[in-house]
């Protein structure tokens, strides 16, 4: 491989993925990057030579890495990217902001946030990152990351620290426009005020709720696939469309559903677990299975929710 900038943070090696991923499954990437603060990985990449992908990766909660590994540069923030600042409702739309590192865990965030006041109790359930949850347009209850966020701050694959509008990145159902190599490394929102009690309470449901209805004990990572149908521009429309994936995987007799070591979900049909011992190739194949007997017996064809990145292990 080309030669590889020596940085100020930790840089691994061949280093496995399988334990940063919530699935516990896949491959060594080529290198590990744990950037040591902003600079420091803007420094990296200026120097790294262009034709190295780079891969940002979470804390993994919506991540397959295949069995042979990730041919990258995977950067991981670590600790100087997950503070979280808030500000009250002082500036003319009465509404606060909350700025949180890349690396905030989602959960952290809303529980900071309602501890100042301010209303941004959708991520509570959410897994993951504040990064993930801004490329991937994160959502539930029917808020979603692009009805709070104002803009982003980032690093470029060629080594430029940015602010992106909110605007900027069209953010829509499960997407954004973040350009490839891009690194987020905080996110501002906007948050309405509300009392704190009264949020810390409407958080608890919200677990309570999410606790009875999926697999939170389990090796998951999240919806494996899209709801099938409603998409508005924000995905608004997604949360109150009947046609939801877990009916159809349902209809289609795959509650359940193994494959090795892993399986769908008895409990919520569109999760995917590792049981115990699963391959990532047992995961995808698994997710696949699922695809084609949907599509048999109903005719839809469902997307991938759980992304999917790295090389097959070899034969």
């Amino acid at each position: 491989m080309t030669d590889i900038p020596t940085p100020r943070g930790a840089l691994t090696p061949n280093r496995s993925l399988a334990e940063l991923t919530w699935l516990r499954v896949g491959g060594p990437a080529d290198w590990l990057f744990q950037p040591a603060d902003e600079e420091d990985l803007a420094a990296f990449l200026r120097d790294l030579d262009p034709a190295v992908p780079v891969f940002p990766i979470g804390v993994g909660s919506n991540l397959i890495v295949r069995d042979g590994g990730l041919r990258a540069v995977v950067i991981r923030l670590g600790r100087g990217f997950n503070g979280i600042e808030t500000v009250g409702t002082e500036d003319a739309g009465g509404q606060g902001r909350v700025t949180a590192g890349a690396a905030a865990l989602d959960a952290h965030v809303a529980r900071k946030a309602a501890e100042a006041g301010l209303d941004l109790t959708f991520l509570r359930t959410i897994p993951g990152s504040i990064g993930g949850a801004v490329r991937m347009n994160a959502g539930c209850y029917g808020s979603y990351v692009a009805d709070h966020l104002v803009e982003v701050r980032a690093v470029t694959r060629a080594g430029g620290i940015v602010t992106i509008p909110a605007a900027d990145l069209h953010l829509a159902y499960r997407h954004s426009d973040l350009a490839r190599g891009t690194v987020i490394t905080s996110a501002t929102f906007r948050a309405a005020p509300g009392d704190p009690a009264t949020l810390a309470l409407r958080m608890d449901e919200q677990l309570a709720k999410r606790d009875a209805s999926q697999p939170v004990r389990a090796r998951t990572a999240g919806s494996t696939f899209r709801n099938p149908a409603g998409f508005s521009s924000t995905g608004r429309a997604d949360d109150t469309h009947d046609l939801k994936a877990w009916k159809v995987i349902d209809n289609a007799g795959m509650r359940g559903a193994q494959r090795g070591g892993a399986q769908m979900s008895p409990l919520h049909a569109n999760f995917m677990i590792n049981t115990g011992g699963a391959t990532a190739a047992d995961l995808e194949g698994l997710g696949e299975d699922v695809r084609k007997r949907v599509f048999e017996t109903q005719g839809i064809a469902l997307e991938w929710e759980i992304m999917r990145v790295g090389e097959p292990a070899a034969e």
